[in-house]
């Protein structure tokens, strides 16, 4: 995906973008903007290199006063609704911190993100201004704009996928909290996916945390529960017994005729495995599968997928047989050896079958 996006931006996307900001300021420099950007490093840089370096350019043939080139990006977003906005909270990033630029830098980061995200500027100003910052991103999680709303919880994820790492708040995430309590039941989908996104960070180093925060908000709102099932995502394969408890997921049942296809499967072929499920009396079902892969260096590494989430009626008895691609995949690589498959329902190992991988 970094690859994608590292080559999207080429000679064409750059004259277009200087194009852009060329129509509301007209001393800006087109071709000195593209060939001091693509310079002898360019082919070298990865993803965040080459935003730093057309960000950097940018700001070359901009005024060097920060208000007065803020105010042109501003007239390029009003003029254009551009979609380069990823550059322009970055020139936010790289050359607003300054305390004295704050009201301007913050303008310019919320009307930013609703052409494309801040999410990612935010954090250096977490790190240097942390109190300031995020009584800035609690007053946008009132915001009316949904854009602006979920930056306030997209920005202050501890673990943000591609962002600057919150360290703090992996150890003590209790700053974030008042924001996600706020937008806990926001009426947009785009918002709350951000709240159980962040939920599912901090559940990775607190889960006890999370599993209480879950038990106190589920059940009040239909918005909220969602965000509490997808915040618990992690908790749930897992086998987290207080989350498994507060979806329902506790009741026993009876697994018989676990069985595999083949003991010897192809690096691009299927493996595919059967069991049963019996239940004595009505219950919730929460059925999935671990793999465990074998790594490059020999050792495995186990990944859950989820196969269902149903109620059973009292003494049911349903058969079930599922396919799994063992092809390779950009984000997976397989290798051979033996592998596993276990069966979980409700959290528990119910039966482990092996596989050989060639």
């Amino acid at each position: 995906m970094a690859d994608q996006l590292k080559n999207w931006f080429n000679q064409d996307y750059l004259n277009k973008l200087a194009v852009e900001i060329q129509s509301v300021y007209e001393p800006f420099q087109i071709e000195n903007f593209v060939t001091s950007t693509m310079d002898e490093t360019w082919d070298s840089l990865e993803l965040k290199g080459r935003v730093n370096q057309i960000t950097a350019n940018m700001q070359k043939y901009l005024p060097k006063d920060y208000p007065a080139a803020i105010s042109i990006l501003d007239k390029v977003v009003a003029v254009h609704k551009s979609d380069f906005g990823i550059f322009f909270p970055t020139f936010v990033e790289m050359f607003g911190l300054d305390e004295k630029h704050w009201d301007i830098s913050m303008d310019a980061l919320a009307l930013y993100t609703q052409y494309s995200s801040s999410e990612f500027a935010v954090r250096p100003f977490i790190i240097n201004h942390e109190e300031k910052m995020m009584a800035q991103m609690y007053v946008w999680s009132k915001h009316e704009n949904e854009h602006i709303r979920r930056l306030s919880s997209e920005g202050c994820r501890p673990a943000l996928p591609w962002g600057q790492a919150l360290a703090k708040y992996k150890k003590d995430p209790t700053p974030i909290l008042p924001i996600l309590e706020q937008l806990k039941a926001d009426p947009s989908l785009y918002v709350r996916k951000s709240v159980a996104n962040n939920l599912n960070d901090i559940s990775k180093t607190h889960p006890d945390l999370v599993a209480k925060i879950a038990k106190q908000w589920y059940g009040k709102n239909e918005h909220t529960n969602w965000v509490v099932k997808h915040g618990c995502r992690s908790l749930l394969k897992k086998g987290n017994k207080d989350v498994l408890t507060i979806f329902g997921f506790t009741a026993a049942a009876a697994v018989s005729d676990f069985a595999i296809n083949e003991v010897a499967v192809s690096i691009g072929g299927d493996v595919a495995f059967s069991f049963t499920i019996s239940t004595a009396e009505e219950a919730k079902i929460r059925l999935e599968y671990g793999i465990d892969y074998v790594k490059a260096n020999g050792k495995r590494n186990r990944k859950i997928f989820q196969i269902s989430e149903s109620t059973f009626p009292k003494n049911e008895t349903k058969r079930y047989t599922k396919n799994h691609s063992l092809a390779d995949l950009s984000t997976r690589k397989h290798y051979p050896g033996v592998h596993s498959i276990t069966l979980i329902v409700n959290g528990e190992e119910k039966g482990t079958l092996d596989f050989d991988l060639i």
